[in-house]
């Protein structure tokens, strides 16, 4: 081994690294811990989108930490907002002292032998090597890909005359007040997008090839304000937090018992915040189920309050070329425009991109199973933090957090130095881990790791279900196979003879 040793090296300090940090130093006081942050600060996804209006789509009160209440009225709350709040959680709780910036995991390299990770990461701009290791490896780095959105390839996109920006490399010297701006997309960004430009810009125009849901939802939490008034903070938090937990898992629930239900329902809401008369079907009418993708939320029906004053459009039609003004759709209309924003979605890297070899072997991780949605079978010693797709991120990434944290105390209480998930059940199926139809998903469905059919191999994007079998389920279940470093070399030996 080379370079400094840690029991836990932490990938990540975003939302989820700050969290792990956290939960870790409480739980786990005695373990020496440090976190590899890529980029030059603490934030994670909520200090690269820097777009106009980039903002959660979660309630705070479950995007949130469930030891550090929000202390914002605001629910559905803005990309600031949320990056003040995750440093001065780092900075309240020491966490920030762990972190080392600008190093970016590239390589993992897991020896039975010694039981542990050789980890080697690129510092700075120069990219210098440094090595480190340690006993077990918990990637918190999400699964975006921080380098490049996605950009279809346009015909004709070298002739249009004006600019053309991606709402992930938000450029600072942007200036779009007083002009015509054409966004590209129906997803969160996009619907974020729309209202903020609409405030400054001449006219802003939303293309989209097909609707995606949108729901109108208060900006604040009538019900949450009335208990910060009448309890102290963390128990007005805590009951603010799991009536939207159970309201969330309620809506969803609904949506997929009776989707026809759900849709009339949603489209209510739209048409209630929309001018009268105004085409519906054409423009908030999926053609799929509710949460088959994920739904956009707009604060107070900010999108809707746009369309309705007039400083935005929506356009449901395909692009058959871009021009030098604008772009010319399937239907023969030219929409012109000074700037295209091409909010047309994110990629998804697999753990970060980090090259993984397990006692020599590199591990495709299109093979591995996710077991508990926190750990990949026949990988000892590695977690990640997968939030939900239906819910907020952090409920499932401080849930595994904890779990790890649980883990970790059982092996060292039983003098365990490795611990592997194995699956031997042949009737347990592979499936896509993510149950989502968006573009984004389907892009990358063949490089991520898959789920089970079965538990614990299957994910089921339910908090309740994953509080009790992580909080509370045997960590020795059968499923996860547990060695000390002694007898993993003892019995790599015997199998040489």
């Amino acid at each position: 081994m080379t370079g400094e040793h840690f029991d836990v090296l932490v990938v990540g300090a975003g939302l989820s690294g700050i969290g792990a940090g956290y939960h870790l130093q409480t739980r786990c006081s005695g373990k020496r811990y440090l976190i590899l942050e890529a980029r030059d600060c603490i934030g994670g996804t909520w200090d690269l989108f820097r777009y106009p209006g980039a903002r959660s789509d979660s309630d705070m009160y479950t995007l949130g930490y469930a030891f550090r209440p929000w202390p914002d009225a605001r629910t559905i709350a803005d990309a600031p907002s949320i990056l003040s709040y995750v440093r001065d959680t780092a900075r309240a709780y020491g966490i920030d002292r762990r972190i080392r910036f600008n190093h970016r995991v590239v390589r993992a390299a897991w020896s039975s032998a010694a039981a542990c990770w050789k980890v080697e990461a690129e510092r700075g701009p120069r990219r210098e090597t440094v090595r480190l290791s340690c006993n077990f490896l918990y990637l918190c780095s999400g699964y975006y890909d921080y380098a490049q959105g996605h950009l279809p390839a346009f015909p004709g996109r070298q002739r249009f005359r004006g600019r053309i920006v991606h709402p992930q490399q938000w450029p600072d010297d942007l200036d779009y007040a007083g002009k015509r701006v054409l966004v590209i997309g129906s997803g969160a960004t996009a619907m974020t997008l729309v209202p903020a430009l609409a405030a400054t810009a001449a006219q802003v125009t939303l293309l989209q090839r097909s609707p995606g849901y949108v729901v109108a939802l208060p900006a604040e939490d009538r019900f949450a304000g009335v208990l910060r008034r009448a309890l102290p903070q963390k128990l007005a938090y805590g009951i603010a937090r799991w009536k939207n937990v159970l309201l969330n898992l309620l809506f969803f629930k609904v949506c997929r018992r009776w989707p026809g239900f759900a849709k009339k329902l949603i489209r209510k809401g739209v048409a209630a915040g929309l001018p009268p008369g105004y085409d519906v079907e054409t423009h908030f009418k999926p053609r799929y189920n509710p949460w088959d993708q994920r739904l956009c939320v707009v604060p107070d029906g900010d999108l809707f309050t746009a369309i309705r004053d007039g400083r935005a459009t929506v356009v449901t039609d395909r692009i058959e070329t871009f021009t030098a003004q604008g772009v010319r759709l399937a239907s023969g209309v030219e929409l012109q425009a000074d700037i295209i924003v091409t909010a047309t979605g994110l990629k998804l890297l697999a753990l970060g991109g980090i090259r993984f070899s397990v006692d020599g072997a590199a591990v495709e991780l299109a093979r591995a199973l996710s077991y508990k949605g926190m750990m990949l079978s026949d990988i000892p010693n590695l977690a990640m933090a997968l939030g939900y797709t239906n819910a907020s991120w952090t409920l499932k990434a401080e849930l595994s957090s904890r779990y790890l944290c649980r883990l970790l105390n059982y092996m060292d209480q039983h003098g365990f130095g490795q611990c592997t998930p194995r699956n031997s059940d042949p009737a347990v199926r592979p499936q896509p881990l993510l149950d989502l139809s968006s573009g984004y998903v389907l892009r990358a469905v063949d490089r991520l790791p898959k789920q089970g059919s079965k538990p614990p191999w299957r994910l089921y994007q339910n908090y309740l279900r994953d509080m009790l079998a992580l909080r509370y389920g045997a960590v020795d279940d059968g499923v996860m196979r547990f060695s000390s470093p002694a007898r993993t070399a003892q019995a790599g030996r015997k199998t040489a003879l």
